[in-house]
């Protein structure tokens, strides 16, 4: 369940809305007069978050490539794996 907190509690309440975000490693939502405002979390779960964006993007990209027809066959790619790093034998 999202904690939801008023824009006056990061004045008031600051250490304890960034010991329950370090804590439970959940974020804060923020209103500003009854309506959502900001969101706060900690320096690691927006790394994470970012990441993961990272990542969606990367892998969407690569899924466009391979339904335009760019790309290589899976097995070349372990192939070259094998070759470069000496592992993926039993692929």
């Amino acid at each position: 369940m999202p904690i939801i907190r008023p824009s006056s509690d990061l004045r008031n309440k600051y250490n304890e809305i960034s010991d329950f975000c370090h804590k439970y490693q959940e974020p804060v939502f923020i209103t500003k007069n009854g309506t959502g405002d900001l969101v706060v979390m900690t320096n690691a779960q927006y790394e994470q978050l970012c990441g993961k964006a990272e990542l969606h993007h990367l892998l969407d990209a690569g899924l466009k490539e391979v339904r335009s027809g760019h790309g290589r066959p899976a097995e070349d790619v372990f192939a070259d794996l094998e070759e470069k790093f000496g592992f993926l034998s039993d692929v």
